[in-house]
């Protein structure tokens, strides 16, 4: 009967995580860049249930023998065991600001991802594909959170101006007719980057990124004037919080009746 506690409280709990991973996705569906996350549930190790027993052999002093009797198998509940983000192209959706750009897979993998580069104010590297870019005080690219943005050689951007083009290959050409290259930061693998908030990424080491200009060349381009929408797919995540909450709610009901099961051989069995 305590078995069944654990079993069905897993399960609640592994709704409601999902539950909260769905409502994260719905709120930032109008964030820039930002990639939906995807959950992988998975159940706990199923146990094999044996029951010690003996047998007797009538000889003249009697001889037990012991053996193991297979009851069955009983599975101990289930797990939200990670959030996988989807870095599955963004819609774009243009601005006309000429701070804001937006990186376009054009022959990458489902897996395969590039990113901008971006500094944080402790000086560690990160990576995001919103291209909400601004100019602060000090003349530097930052991004609207206010993180310095890199250019191919990892150091910040200083403009004279907002007013400056950015073409398909990644040139920041400004009035003065100076020139920079953005940092653009491949990974081959996406679905090994550490998602953190704010529409960030860092690798599992705290290592850089390759260079996409030399790992992925031909494989993507920059638009200026434009930003990558979410790819929140929010019917899809309607149906999907529902689902969870439907499935919150039948192991509800099933721990209610484990209770008043255990209430009735609290109070009526046990006075017997």
């Amino acid at each position: 009967m305590f078995r069944g506690f654990y079993t069905v409280a897993s399960g609640m709990l592994s709704q409601q995580r999902r539950t909260e991973m769905l409502t994260n996705n719905m709120a930032n569906a109008n964030t820039p860049g930002f990639k939906a996350d995807q959950s992988a549930m998975r159940a706990f190790p199923e146990m094999l249930l044996q029951r010690l027993d003996h047998t007797s052999i009538p000889t003249e002093k009697p001889l037990n023998l012991p053996f193991n009797k297979e009851v069955g198998r009983l599975n101990t509940g289930v797990y939200m065991q990670e959030a996988i983000p989807q870095f599955v192209q963004g819609a774009l959706q243009s601005t006309e600001n000429k701070t804001d750009v937006s990186l376009v897979n054009t022959n990458l993998t489902k897996d395969q991802s590039v990113f901008f580069t971006v500094q944080n104010p402790n000086g560690d590297l990160r990576y995001t594909r919103n291209g909400n870019f601004a100019v602060d005080g000090e003349g530097f690219l930052t991004t609207s959170s206010g993180l310095y943005v890199l250019n191919d050689q990892g150091n910040r951007i200083p403009l004279t101006s907002d007013q400056f083009t950015i073409n398909e290959d990644g040139i920041l050409t400004e009035a003065n007719g100076q020139q920079t290259r953005l940092g653009i930061g491949f990974s081959d693998n996406a679905l090994r980057m550490v998602k953190e908030g704010d529409g960030l990424f860092r690798t599992e080491d705290g290592a850089a990124l390759q260079s996409a200009y030399t790992s992925a060349n031909g494989q993507f381009t920059l638009q200026q004037g434009f930003l990558e929408r979410s790819n929140v797919d929010v019917s899809r995540t309607m149906t999907d919080m529902l689902s969870a909450y439907r499935a919150f709610e039948a192991n509800q009901k099933v721990l209610q009746a484990y209770d008043k099961s255990m209430e009735k051989a609290a109070n009526e069995i046990g006075r017997i």
